[in-house]
């Protein structure tokens, strides 16, 4: 009987140490006070910051989705990385709490040190944007598990922050004002739908007629916008006006932006969001497409439809939030990606009868 090794087998350990320490390279750059060890330990060790009271750790977990097919057929693999940080680091950041460390994991059927570099060198861009470190992580190479060029590619984050300075909705009050942040187009949601309507990911992207120099992929391959140090910015000065929090991912409006009001008990009315119609500018990614066959009707419980977090702030502060979060938005740009601008979206209402469901939960109003 013929003896067969490992990489007989379809796994190629060789390739698995190159793609380490192509890893390294980047992984050294997200290197930040209080990380005790570095890519190759068998765990990951993070020290506590000091002066936290009563120190809760916030954890989040999630992938990019089915935007990695997107990826792996226009080979361009760079940019996903930076969707798997932000998934998580947004989530946390719900809480009112900076991430500090990241771990991913890589997942294919034959590995390519190459493009498994690629895809970790967006994570670790997307942890220098956060300010967070790449702690750790794993490859699996899964020969007849996944079909050779696909590459599955998920992570979580970890935060500290005090309990007494937790953001967890309980404050947020009638009359609060909702600001939303832009996003830099779809992020890494829906995208089940959107490979349904886009077939050709090479069209040329026609916007007003003109041709914008980028195919329908490449907008659609722009990463998801990163709120973690603009955030954390303005909360370091307007904590306590800052009631809730809310990223905006699948589900759209109608599922998450509830999901930061706390449920009426004692006989209590129920709080909700009347959205603005118009108050913001919505990217022309979404116009497409709506033209190119997404149900009007449903998008905003799809996508973000340009609204990638929302904040609910106490009113008498929330001008002075918007402005600041507008006057800082050009030390947080990235080239060929429009710089964050923050909008009063709404307001947080008493819902006037029973709430049944998330279309009686956000309302919109001309």
């Amino acid at each position: 009987m013929a003896k067969v090794d490992y990489k007989q087998s379809g796994v190629d350990v060789e390739e698995g140490y190159r793609a380490v320490n192509k890893y390294k390279e980047h992984a050294a750059r997200t290197v930040i006070p209080g990380m005790l060890t570095g890519l190759g330990s068998f765990n990951g060790m993070f020290e506590i910051p000091k002066g936290i009271k009563n120190p809760v750790m916030v954890s989040g977990t999630d992938g990019v989705g089915t935007k990695l097919d997107i990826a792996f057929k226009m080979k361009k693999y760079d940019t996903v990385g930076i969707d798997c940080v932000a998934m998580s680091v947004n989530d946390i950041l719900c809480s009112g709490v900076q991430t500090l460390f990241f771990l991913d994991y890589v997942a294919c059927g034959k590995l390519e040190a190459e493009v498994a570099a690629e895809l970790v060198k967006g994570v670790a861009d997307g942890c220098v944007e956060t300010g967070c470190a790449l702690l750790g992580g794993e490859t699996a190479e899964m020969p007849d598990f996944y079909d050779i060029g696909k590459y599955d590619l998920a992570g979580f984050g970890v935060g500290v922050g005090d309990k007494k300075q937790m953001i967890t909705g309980k404050e947020i009050k009638n009359g609060d004002v909702l600001i939303g942040l832009s996003s830099t187009g779809v992020h890494s949601n829906g995208f089940s739908l959107v490979r349904k309507l886009v077939t050709n990911f090479d069209d040329k992207f026609i916007l007003d007629g003109k041709d914008t120099g980028k195919t329908i992929g490449e907008v659609l391959l722009t990463p998801t916008r990163i709120y973690v140090k603009p955030v954390m910015e303005v909360l370091a000065k307007y904590r306590k006006a800052v009631h809730g929090m809310v990223h905006v991912t699948g589900g759209g409006f109608y599922e998450n932006i509830p999901r930061m009001y706390p449920k009426a008990e004692g006989g209590k009315k129920q709080l909700i969001s009347i959205i603005k119609r118009d108050s913001w500018n919505i990217p022309p990614v979404f116009g497409e497409l709506i033209k190119r066959g997404a149900d009007v009707e449903k998008v905003y419980n799809t996508f973000n439809m340009g609204i990638g977090f929302v904040l609910a702030v106490d009113a008498k502060e929330a001008d002075s939030v918007i402005e600041m979060f507008n006057k800082n938005a050009s030390k947080y740009s990235k080239p060929g990606i429009p710089d964050m601008v923050a909008y009063n979206i709404g307001r947080v209402a008493y819902a006037e009868g029973e709430v049944n469901g998330q279309k009686d939960a956000v309302v919109f109003e001309d």
